[in-house]
């Protein structure tokens, strides 16, 4: 039985590589590596992408988050809302500042709760990180009301979030600054590490600028302490050479994310996502397909039998769940809840419509249901 793994990275390349073996040669043999015109000319197309005014590449995903909070102003002793359904690395930022991380419940649709942020304002509150997840923008307008509110510096974590958009405006658009990670497995990803920050304010890109090389100004002069968080100008080229596919990769996990839908809809034990509708206030890029299962542990574990991949989020841990100090916790009724019933399905672009119907299959097979696809039945 062939394999259907999580993710492949060889298969990945063997798609790319016609376009990708190309920039990079021309890297290579030009000895372009660090800052040099393939990074500002990718760090200007992935910022009319999104539809911002300016992008910084920095080293990866997390440097762009605490290097944008640093920019936007936030300080040591303050306290920064996100929530607790997300990576570690967004706590992780906050703090790299000595700020406190106040760790917030998530709606149904697994997005930060408005209702919770309200809930955890304090006088200390300074900033709250909205986290787009699995290629879904959470409630960015209402959180940006929240923030104009309350005087708050707004950041989007948009590591996983890049090609959706809310009412027709781009996650990343919303806040003050937004962050990107360019991990080989996202949407948009490198062969290595790679992240960049996105702003429409002038002064939050010129600071992190500085920031990410030794507080240097673009005359080359040291006017801040600084750190060394560049993305690379290799990194940059094959990034340049795959957006220019970007939408069709969104078009694809669209595709299959319906396809998930058709075949599971009536399996009740099991709750999908929104599906890619057209006419909804949200378009998914889906970054991931993440289901809330029954008996989650043993369908992973019907599935890994049946050679497909799967992963629990953040390895079955939400951030309030690590015995880590410094942290402040709110009410978790929710995210203790899905966390214990949360899979994320394989979704990429290189995967054929075939496997995707295998493991529409395998599921219901498992929960006792006839076969969707009889040309694929186990």
């Amino acid at each position: 039985m062939k394999e259907v793994p999580f993710y492949s990275y060889e298969r990945m390349y063997e798609t790319e590589k016609s376009y990708v073996s190309v920039v990079m040669e021309e890297v290579l043999s030009r000895s372009d590596f660090i800052l040099r015109e393939d990074l500002s000319k990718f760090e200007r197309e992935i910022a009319v992408y999104v539809g911002a005014s300016f992008s910084a590449g920095v080293a990866n995903g997390t440097d762009a988050i605490w290097l944008a909070l640093i920019a936007a102003g936030v300080r040591a002793g303050d306290e920064v809302i996100l929530p607790s359904h997300t990576y570690i690395a967004t706590a992780d930022a906050v703090r790299f500042l000595n700020a406190t991380p106040v760790l917030v419940d998530c709606e149904n649709d697994h997005s930060i709760s408005i209702a919770a942020i309200e809930e955890a304002l304090t006088k200390k509150t300074s900033a709250v990180i909205a986290v787009n997840l699995n290629g879904r923008a959470c409630r960015l307008d209402k959180i940006r009301e929240i923030a104009e509110k309350n005087s708050l510096i707004f950041i989007e974590d948009n590591a996983q979030g890049l090609g959706a958009k809310l009412g027709g405006k781009s996650a990343g658009t919303f806040g003050q600054a937004s962050t990107l990670s360019f991990f080989p497995a996202k949407i948009l990803g490198c062969y290595g590490d790679g992240g960049a920050v996105i702003t429409d304010n002038h002064l939050i890109y010129n600071k992190v600028l500085e920031l990410r090389n030794h507080g240097r100004n673009q005359d080359g002069e040291v006017v801040s302490w600084g750190f060394n968080s560049r993305l690379d100008n290799l990194q940059a080229a094959i990034l340049g050479a795959k957006l220019a596919y970007l939408p069709e990769s969104i078009r694809i996990r669209r595709k299959l994310a319906g396809l998930y839908l058709s075949g599971l809809s009536d399996v009740h034990e099991i709750v999908l996502p929104e599906g890619p509708s057209e006419t909804s206030d949200h378009f998914d890029s889906f970054q991931n397909f993440e289901i809330e299962a029954s008996r989650r542990d043993d369908l992973q574990a019907h599935l890994k039998k049946n050679g497909i991949g799967t992963l629990r989020p953040w390895n079955g841990k939400a951030v309030h769940q690590f015995d880590l100090p410094g942290m402040k916790v709110m009410d978790m009724a929710n995210t203790e809840r899905i966390f214990k019933k949360i899979l994320l399905l394989p979704m990429n672009q290189y995967l054929f419509r075939s496997e995707v119907e295998r493991i529409i299959n395998v599921i219901r097979d498992f929960y006792g249901y006839k076969a969707s696809y009889p040309e694929v039945a186990i």
